[in-house]
């Protein structure tokens, strides 16, 4: 007698390493089914963006080609999941589903639908963790509450055990005698119609096996010294692993237990890098608590702030026309590539915030649509922090000084000619302050302030005395 299939549910899993669903489904002895669901209106208003399409598009094409290598194929369908997985279920005759958990509300909020409709329908369905060490409801503060501040939740889980990467026994797989139809990939709609990707593809290959090389090459080099050189965006210091975990081409279990195989987590540079590990942790544990986030700052209060949103002002910052050159970079690094380093992320939305007072949300969108690791977790806190307004959030009063930052952390300015070429010539004195350097010397470098290259948009002190007068004005 043939056995009834598992339809094995892909969705921000797409890996066959470290898949504790998949593991399951294959201990069942089950014929399996994987599937994938396009239904972008499930995200709510955080529906997957341009570069993010563009990664899924790519890690689709990957995970298929996984599968067809171990005998098998993958299923992409286009709808609402519920009804997707019915018309499945009523095609092959399949009895259980399986999939790894989820934690965005809206997205916890389909899951939890879709588990009762289908227990409902006299189907098995189980679910599973892939995505995090620690799940957001194994995690409490004194008295049942939620963590809001980073220091005290790493203490919390810092020394728990955590599970060890599963080994899926691929091997053993079966699948079932007829497969259901598939749509094509092209078919999902995922590549931009306008190719403004090229510099992406150039920067990024997108597979499991790519994660795992990219993870050997941090852990072999940069990690030793990555507590200093994290900060550097004009060095390779850190292991741009976030859209791949973003996606499920590895994930967190899999990191740490190489980090702690290969490393003294003793020594300050891993010891860094897992507490970078836990951040993200921390992220989804803000998010799971406290799902309203996205849209919404943690500190309620902040909805009253006085935003001078501009669309000019906003589009200067989005195009890298700021006239500071740190910013500038990061903001062409972003277009150019889709990633941003983290310490420049930390810089262009101080300045958006702060000097320019434009709502965090603004910044948050546009990291959204063009960041190839966009993950709503770590995008939100990340904004909510420099917006002063989130879990363990900086300060609104401390305002980063571009100037002093780009001096710091791109000394040479390296990192500023690669993505602001206009400013090549420019000597290392004079790069983070073009505006500064004398007549002859902007002559030579072929740049006129103002034309070939903005002045400030506004001057840092009163940039910052701007910033300071909006917060007494919010606090009066």
């Amino acid at each position: 007698m043939t056995k009834a299939p598992i339809i094995l549910w892909f969705r921000n899993d797409l890996r066959l390493s470290d898949n504790s669903a998949l593991a399951a489904a294959i201990e069942s002895g089950q014929p399996i089914i994987p599937v994938f669901i396009w239904s972008p209106e499930e995200d709510g208003s955080w529906a997957p963006g341009g570069a993010s399409k563009w990664w899924l598009h790519q890690s689709l094409q990957s995970l298929s080609e996984s599968w067809k290598t171990n005998g098998g194929a993958l299923v992409l369908r286009q709808g609402q999941s519920l009804a997707v997985l019915r018309e499945l279920i009523a095609e092959t005759g399949a009895t259980q589903v399986y999939w790894n958990r989820r934690y965005e509300g809206s997205l916890r909020e389909v899951d939890a639908e879709v588990k009762r409709e289908l227990r409902g329908d006299g189907v098995v369905v189980e679910s599973f963790n892939s995505a995090l060490l620690n799940e957001p409801h194994t995690v409490a503060a004194g008295g049942g509450q939620p963590y809001k501040v980073y220091t005290p939740y790493w203490k919390k889980v810092k020394d728990r055990a955590i599970e060890l990467p599963v080994v899926p026994r691929l091997d053993a797989m079966q699948f079932p005698e007829a497969w259901p139809a598939s749509d094509v990939l092209e078919s999902l709609g995922l590549m931009p119609e306008l190719q403004w990707f090229s510099g992406i593809e150039a920067r990024w290959e997108v597979s499991e096996a790519a994660a795992m090389a990219r993870l050997d090459t941090f852990l072999a080099g940069a990690v030793s010294a990555y507590d200093i050189d994290r900060d550097r965006p004009d060095f390779e210091g850190t292991s741009s692993l976030a859209p791949y975990l973003r996606w499920g081409q590895i994930g967190p279990r899999q990191i740490v237990a190489a980090l702690r195989e290969r490393c003294d987590l003793a020594a300050n540079g891993p010891l860094v890098y897992l507490k970078e590990i836990y951040w993200r942790e921390f992220a989804y544990n803000v998010l799971y608590h406290f799902p309203q986030t996205p849209n919404q700052p943690l500190r309620a209060e902040y909805a009253q702030f006085p935003w001078e949103n501009d669309a000019a002002t906003l589009r200067a910052w989005q195009t890298g026309r700021t006239g500071y050159p740190i910013v500038d970079a990061g903001m062409r690094q972003l277009w150019e590539t889709g990633w941003m380093h983290n310490r420049v992320r930390m810089i262009v939305s101080s300045l958006l915030v702060k000097h320019l007072l434009q709502d965090w949300q603004c910044g948050a969108r546009w990291f959204w649509d063009t960041l190839v690791d966009a993950d709503l977790a770590s995008n939100t806190l990340g904004w909510q922090w420099s917006g002063g307004c989130g879990a363990d959030a900086a300060p609104y009063f401390r305002v980063f000084n571009p100037i002093i930052q780009g001096q710091k952390f791109d000394p040479d300015g390296a990192y500023v000619k690669r993505y602001v070429p206009e400013l090549k010539k420019l000597p290392a004195k004079y790069i983070h302050t073009p505006w500064e350097a004398p007549n002859g010397i902007l002559d030579y470098a072929g740049i006129e302030i103002g034309q070939d290259y903005p002045a400030p948009i506004i001057e840092h002190s009163a940039g910052r005395a701007r910033a300071l007068a909006a917060l007494e004005q919010f606090k009066a």
